[in-house]
């Protein structure tokens, strides 16, 4: 079992922290979350049927690990903001850069991962699944639980939505210049 392990973190690790990272935007809390997916395939590795790969049961295991992450800290926020009362925008906002911020320097890419931001979960997911990480359509399927059908009709649509905000964006950026 060691060495599966090994080699399932060796071939992994980097796509599945990335993946985490992107849903979840925080390095080390993506960390972290890593270290419970491997956690949870050691305890569940000897239940693994092989009814989908390995590497879409990983992704599987990754993404549920992050919605429940997320889910409690949304839940801790409204704990918190109910206790504080109304914050500013500027009291919630995290000023630390994010690593993609740091390393993308290409203004094209960072308006992508804004437009990502008003992006539907769904959507988040699929873009993330099929174009940061290279995912055929079906491993999409197969890691998220749903009908290829759907996984095309998502991308379709968030696909669709990035380009009319990109192009709000442009206008908005022109309008600012010309105004």
């Amino acid at each position: 079992m060691k060495d599966e392990f090994t080699r399932l973190y060796e071939t992994y690790h980097h796509s599945l922290f990335r993946y985490i990272f992107y849903m979840v935007r925080d390095k080390e809390a993506a960390e972290e979350l890593v270290q419970d997916v491997y956690i949870k395939v050691l305890q569940s590795h000897s239940s693994f049927k092989g009814d989908s790969s390995e590497k879409t049961w990983l992704y599987s295991v990754a993404r549920h690990t992050a919605i429940d992450w997320v889910r409690m800290q949304n839940r801790k926020k409204r704990k918190w903001f109910g206790l504080l009362g109304p914050l500013s925008q500027e009291e919630v906002e995290d000023p630390a850069p994010l690593p993609d911020e740091i390393i993308s320097a290409r203004d094209d890419i960072r308006e992508v991962y804004r437009a990502m931001e008003d992006c539907t979960p769904d959507q988040r997911h699929v873009l993330i699944l099929r174009y940061m990480e290279s995912l055929t359509v079906k491993e999409t399927a197969s890691t998220l639980g749903w009908s290829e059908s759907k996984v095309k009709t998502t991308q379709h649509r968030a696909l669709k939505k990035l380009r009319d905000l990109m192009r709000e964006n442009g206008e908005d950026s022109e309008r600012r210049v010309n105004g």
